[in-house]
């Protein structure tokens, strides 16, 4: 059945594939971002999708699933296409065997044209990417981009791919691979090896060499057919009153072995020379090749044509010719201007449309042009002959540097596709920057703000880090290396680098003789590690965090705000050796120190740790008040500003974690899907969010979404290859939970095998998965392993989060069990339970098994019905006499026995 959405619905569907944020998408629909947040929970729940990645691919399936027009990128026709039937069968055909297939030819043999035409006939959405202008180690970006991907936190780029292209049928187009074979094989494996669905069909002057791959061969047009109409219909285009002798004709396309490219630039000189003029310019151009006709040959032909179509330009034209080489991709006017010494626009849109007349630039949409490849090698050579390469580089490097500072400052605004027009030319201009320099240091920031908001994540971290290399001043090099820091929470592997950058920028502001941001950087070190024990297996000594806070307090001046504020976080975070357990009275003067600054990151980072410190006092209800109020902090903070959105993801994560363990499942519901509608937390590669969604919803009972979500999350994962950690406990568990008690046993036992591949064998491992089978237990009278399962849950390395849980489900089953230490547990559990409403339901409903009290067990109804439990409140009915039917008949609507 398709799903049914409303026309506002619609639009928010597809914007989130184009991968706008909930403010952008306000801003676009005249909404407010609550309403945006509502329509993106609504979709998720209608498609049954775990997050908003999946909301992202689905977007664009429908028209790529159904429709040939569903290659985003294809480039535009302006002239005819000629020929090529031949070929355009044996694509079809080929891809009737295998999912890879390249299109092999020579350099202006024409194979991007027929890759253009022959795959809207491929019954495959997906895109077209042109690789031409792309650097090596851009390949996955350049894909990426045409297909409208991000990275999501802690997601390598080219598992977002694979998620997306693993989502149904799809076709890529890869374009020039020639110059970049290993990589884009590299790429193109990775896809064929994890997406079963997808297509490649590759363009090349070389094959890619991978196993299955079949082989289009491109060969120049038949003389006497194709070669000839072509170039009659060129000239025509170039002379309205072109007419020729068709034998002329075919001779001037046997002097040019038939090629497209030269068969085109020659016919562009028609209107000027005639056809009988122009075959003996040719003659004579081409009089010193002799030899055979192999590939070579025809290659010197064709560079020999483009040699003689630039000798025919004048002096103006080949100066601006050889300048625009220094562009990797396409260019504006404002941008060709600029490497043409900064000649007049007005006299270098002249120039340039008569380059266009020559055939020797291409005129793309949108008021933007390009060189061809052919062209532009030939143009390159002439550059650097000329002696202007430095100058022009110098030029093209200025125009980056200005072009991504307004990119930049555009913010909010709709600056994604001019970046992408841009960006391979970004790259190149740095990539051919050296030595320290205000514009190269400017670019390079630039780009990485760019590419940090573009979702280039691991692109903008090493973007920052090169900032840093080119940056004059030390202080500026100091604040690239904290920006690039605050990117390592959003890559995978980042906590590895981020205690080597804030360091290393330490030692830069130590350097500068600034002492207060040296003590900013060597908090902000220890908080770091303080607040993210283990992250990424990186451990620190606690005296080495004490060590670091010494030298902070030595190095700064207190009196300054910042520097007041990071001290203060450091003195609570590392007050306890014990992880996650920060000291509630620093924490509060934290809170305090953060607040003078105005700077609401520091604030809410603040406001964590006093979460942190509540929650290991066991005030679950004060950390969820403080979670709340860390939430009103989000709007003033930029999901754009690398130190931002880390904290607008964990604000949105622990209000809803925080209220799951205080048992407050209205809350926890709301709060769960306000971050899985989020395009920030929602992307989350490790689930957090999905982990917290699938959670609420199984305690609630709302058994069926939970395991459509669960399953998901699950198959995403292991798609991608990634391994089995304890990220994943909450989706694992969830199931063998929901299984068990419905009385699925080959359900129930698959899922608490994938919990053992996290918990070492051992299924109960885990609070949450002893919790779960506690519950299991009850519900179907498996008293078997009661006292040890009990035992476990009473333990004191139970997870603080779940304790409350534990101990309550714990003390059930003792009391079920007929344990002798039933009444002991109770009074145990009690505490615990004093801060979580679920807890406090299940004693309540024990201690009326216990003492065979029908007000305990009335009272345990009440309140399941006040949170939300619909499971629980069903089972307890079972325990009333004149109810037990009801509780029956509601089990049987959530599927269990």
């Amino acid at each position: 059945m398709p799903v049914e959405v409303s026309e506002r619905e619609a639009e928010v569907l597809a914007a989130v594939g184009a991968h706008l944020s909930n403010a952008q998408i306000a801003s676009r629909l005249h909404i407010s971002v609550r309403t945006v947040e509502s329509h993106v929970s609504s979709l998720l729940r209608k498609y049954a999708v775990a997050d908003r990645r999946a909301l992202a691919a689905l977007a664009s399936l429908p028209a790529a699933e159904l429709s040939t027009d569903g290659l985003t990128g294809l480039p535009a026709a302006r002239t005819s296409f000629v020929g090529r039937a031949t070929e355009r069968e044996a694509v079809l055909e080929a891809f009737g065997g295998s999912r890879l297939v390249t299109l092999l030819g020579p350099g202006g043999v024409g194979k991007t044209r027929l890759a253009v035409v022959a795959a809207p006939a491929l019954p495959y959405g997906g895109a077209f990417v042109d690789l031409a202008p792309v650097r090596a180690e851009f390949v996955a970006q350049a894909v990426a981009a045409a297909l409208g991907v991000v990275e999501g936190p802690q997601q390598p780029l080219k598992e977002a791919l694979a998620e997306r292209l693993g989502q149904g049928r799809s076709l890529l187009v890869l374009d020039n691979c020639e110059h970049l074979l290993d990589e884009a094989a590299g790429l193109a494996d990775w896809i064929l090896s994890i997406c079963p669905g997808s297509r490649i069909l590759a363009t090349s002057r070389a094959r890619l060499g991978l196993p299955g791959e079949r082989i289009v061969h491109v060969e120049p047009l038949p003389l006497a057919g194709d070669a000839t109409v072509l170039f009659i219909d060129r000239a025509a285009a170039a002379d309205p009153g072109f007419a020729a002798d068709r034998a002329v004709v075919r001779e001037i396309c046997a002097r040019l072995d038939g090629m497209p490219l030269a068969i085109e630039l020659a016919a562009a000189r028609s209107a000027a020379l005639g056809s009988d003029g122009l075959l003996r310019a040719l003659e004579d151009r081409l009089r010193l090749l002799t030899g055979g006709r192999g590939a070579a040959e025809r290659h010197r032909s064709l560079r020999a044509v483009v040699g003689w179509s630039h000798d025919l330009l004048d002096e103006e034209e080949r100066a601006l010719l050889r300048r625009l080489a220094v562009f990797a991709g396409g260019f504006d006017l404002d941008a060709a201007t600029v490497v043409n010494h900064d000649a007049a626009a007005a006299a270098t849109a002249d120039v340039l449309g008569r380059l266009v007349d020559n055939s020797l630039v291409i005129r793309l949409a949108q008021g933007r042009w390009r060189l061809l490849e052919t062209v532009r090698d030939y143009a390159a050579e002439r550059l650097h002959d000329s002696g202007e390469l430095p100058a022009v580089r110098e030029r093209h490097l200025r125009w980056a540097a200005e072009t991504a500072a307004a990119l930049e400052s555009l913010g909010d605004g709709a600056w994604q596709e001019d970046f992408d027009a841009v960006v391979d030319d970004l790259r190149a201009a740095l990539a051919g920057a050296e030595g320290r320099g205000a514009v190269q240091h400017r670019l390079a920031r630039s780009l990485a703000r760019l590419c940090y908001a573009r979702r280039f994540l691991v692109e903008s971290l090493e973007t920052f880090k090169q900032a840093a290399r080119h940056a004059a001043d030390p202080l500026e090099a100091c604040r690239d290396l904290h920006s690039a820091a605050a990117c390592t929470y959003l890559v995978a592997d980042g906590g590895r680098q981020v205690i080597d950058l804030l360091t290393s920028a330490a030692e830069r502001a130590d350097a500068a003789g600034d002492g207060d941001l040296m003590a900013v950087s060597l908090a902000a070190a220890a908080v770091t590690t303080a607040r993210n024990p283990g992250w990424h297996g990186v451990e620190m000594p606690h005296e080495r965090l004490l060590e670091l806070v010494a030298q902070a307090r030595a190095a700064g001046d207190p009196r300054d705000p910042v520097v007041a504020a990071w001290l203060a976080a450091a003195d609570a975070w590392i007050a306890s050796a014990e992880p996650y357990s920060a000291d509630v009275d620093l924490a509060r003067a934290a809170v305090a120190a953060a607040r003078e600054t105005g700077d609401p990151v520091l604030v809410s980072s603040a406001l964590d740790c006093l979460i942190s410190g509540l929650s290991a006092a066991g005030r679950l209800r004060a950390a969820q008040r403080v979670s709340r109020e860390r939430l009103t902090l989000l709007e003033s903070m930029s999901r754009a500003d690398p130190p931002a959105a880390p904290e607008i993801m964990d604000a949105l994560h622990m209000a809803a974690r925080c209220a799951i363990v205080t048992g407050d499942l209205p809350e926890a519901l709301e709060l769960a899907r306000l971050a899985e509608a989020d395009e920030l937390a929602g992307a989350d590669q490790y689930f957090v969010s999905a982990n917290n969604l699938v959670l609420t919803l199984a305690l609630r009972g709302d058994f069926d979404e939970a395991l459509r979500l669960a399953n998901a999350a699950w198959d995403g994962w292991q798609r991608v290859g990634r391994p089995i950690t304890g990220m994943m406990v909450p989706l694992v568990v969830v199931p063998a939970f929901v299984h068990g008690v419905r009385g699925d046993e080959p359900g129930h036992r698959t899922w608490r095998a994938r919990v053992e591949q996290i918990g070492g064998g051992v299924f109960r491992h885990s609070t949450l998965a002893g919790f779960a089978e506690a519950r299991v237990a009850v519900h179907a009278g498996r008293m078997g392993d009661a006292a040890a399962l009990v035992e476990h849950l009473f333990s004191d390395g139970t997870n603080l989060f779940f304790r409350a849980y534990a101990r309550a489900a714990g003390a059930e089953l003792a009391v079920v069990a007929g344990l002798p230490d039933a009444a002991a547990r109770l009074e145990a559990a009690e505490p615990a339970a004093e801060e979580n409403a679920w807890a406090a339901a299940c004693l309540a409903r024990a201690r009326g098994r216990l003492l065979g009290d029908r007000g305990h067990v009335e009272a345990a109804v009440e309140e399941w019905a006040r949170v939300g439990a619909r499971f629980e409140r069903a089972c307890t009915l079972l325990l009333l006499p004149g109810r037990a039917e009801e509780g029956r008949a509601e089990l049987a609507a959530l599927g269990c026995a």
